[in-house]
């Protein structure tokens, strides 16, 4: 079939980003993994946030300055193939790739736990199984949710989390919980080391993976020189100020961290606490409609960069390129991805969240060092306000993005390690031991995988 070519349009606006960057975050992950977060810090939510806002802040910066630079997709591994070498590229585009192709099976897991807190009688496997084959097929089919159905869902989003803070005052007020609204308990504690918090921080990022991707819309926005690197800051400081938010009342309202029948389901819990049956229903709905929409989005996008790596012999073509020549989508990708998503049979929220940070934070450290490398370095910006930046906010972002990956979760370590090592030893093969540059991935076209 003979493609046409055809301009996009650019009619995005700084608040079609805005939404679109928080419908990505999907906000009410912060309930999801509440429970692991709070127990991870010892009852420092907010103050684990708090400080994953911080890392966050600097690292979107970066990313910031990068779009402006290389205003293209592709991303972290763009900007690292650009500014410091093809193999380091190559590496942070295999770090990229952890992050998306296990994002639907820690999705799937959280789904799973909700619906098993709220349903016992039905086993957590059956969920997970159900998740897994009804959202494949829908992607094989090649159906997406339009941009008005992910607009209710935004807002009912939105709305559970309004009601969810409403109702944990309305239950501090009435004298449960911490029975009072000023209190800095979410924050510190007099017995409780900052190692936790950064330990939870670790973990609390995993809900503001996204925020780059709107980057990947340049090409659809009006000015989006000036348009991209503001809605990256305001989805990331909108999307902290509501995690922080959220976890401080929700803490008030339930301050015990061990006391959890079933810590991943532990924000169905405190909402059935603080508002009963009929909360706690609407509640499990947000949560599943989230987590549903979020995981349809998430695995289609994972096949697609594995479509766009098979298509640039990344990975071997005859699989990973190949679409399917009725439903055009990459059907053989969208299995591999349900194939891993069958590991949230065996692991935690808390181990699967780690995992993807791992590849999170390998990709937000190299972005630092990018916009130094690239502005301070190569271009020489180093006058007035170039210092602090070109140099001192990637360096604190890089620094920030280091020290989280260092206190992930161990297994995290292990397994993200692991996950290095085989494509470090795949980057030799590919490269015949370094005598040649790796295949160069190409995301203009990612749409031609939908």
């Amino acid at each position: 079939m003979k493609h046409h070519e055809v301009s996009l349009d650019r009619s995005l606006t700084l608040s079609h980003l805005v939404l679109f960057g928080l419908a990505y975050l999907a906000p009410m992950i912060v309930f999801g993994i509440y429970g692991t977060v709070a127990q991870a810090t010892h009852g420092l939510e907010a103050s684990a946030y708090l400080v994953a806002l911080v890392a966050m802040f600097f690292t979107a910066f970066s990313y910031t300055q990068m779009v402006k630079a290389y205003p293209v997709a592709g991303s972290a591994y763009t900007y690292t193939r650009k500014s410091l070498n093809s193999y380091l590229g190559f590496m942070v585009g295999w770090a990229t790739l952890l992050d998306y192709v296990f994002i639907p099976m820690a999705i799937w897991l959280i789904g799973a736990a909700y619906l098993n807190a709220a349903f016992p009688a039905v086993p957590v496997w059956l969920w997970i199984l159900s998740f897994i084959i009804v959202t494949t097929v829908i992607n094989i089919l090649g159906i997406k949710l339009s941009t008005k159905v992910n607009f209710i869902m935004m807002v009912f989003q939105f709305l559970v989390i309004a009601l969810f803070v409403i109702l944990s005052i309305k239950s501090v007020l009435g004298g449960a919980g911490a029975g009072t609204l000023i209190s800095i308990t979410p924050f510190v504690h007099d017995h409780v080391s900052f190692s936790f918090v950064l330990a939870g921080a670790s973990i609390a990022c995993y809900s503001f993976l996204g925020f780059d991707a709107i980057s990947t819309f340049t090409e659809e926005t009006n000015r989006p020189e000036k348009t991209i690197p503001k809605a990256i800051m305001l989805t990331t400081v909108i999307g902290g100020a509501i995690f922080v938010v959220a976890t401080y009342f929700t803490h008030l309202a339930h301050p015990d961290f061990n006391n959890f029948k079933e810590v991943d389901s532990a924000g169905f819990e405190i909402a059935k606490q603080i508002g009963g049956n009929l909360f706690s229903a609407i509640f499990l709905a947000g949560i599943i409609i989230a987590q549903f929409a979020s995981g349809i989005s998430a695995q289609a996008s994972a096949s697609r960069l594995l479509y766009a790596m098979g298509r640039d012999a990344v990975l071997p073509k005859k699989i990973f390129g190949y679409l399917h020549p009725k439903f055009k989508t990459p059907v053989w990708n969208i299995m591999v991805v349900a194939i891993i998503g069958l590991l949230a049979l065996k692991l935690s929220v808390s181990t699967s969240t780690s995992f993807i940070n791992f590849g999170a934070f390998v990709a937000f450290t190299l972005v630092n060092v990018s916009v130094i490398v690239h502005f301070y370095m190569k271009q020489g910006k180093r006058a007035g306000k170039d210092h602090i930046f070109y140099f001192l906010f990637p360096a604190l972002g890089c620094c920030f993005d280091f020290w989280l990956l260092v206190h992930l979760d161990q297994n995290a370590l292990i397994l993200g390690g692991s996950w290095a090592v085989i494509g470090f030893i795949y980057l030799l093969f590919l490269t015949k031991m370094f005598r040649h540059q790796p295949p160069e991935m190409n995301f203009d076209h990612f749409d031609e995988a939908v």
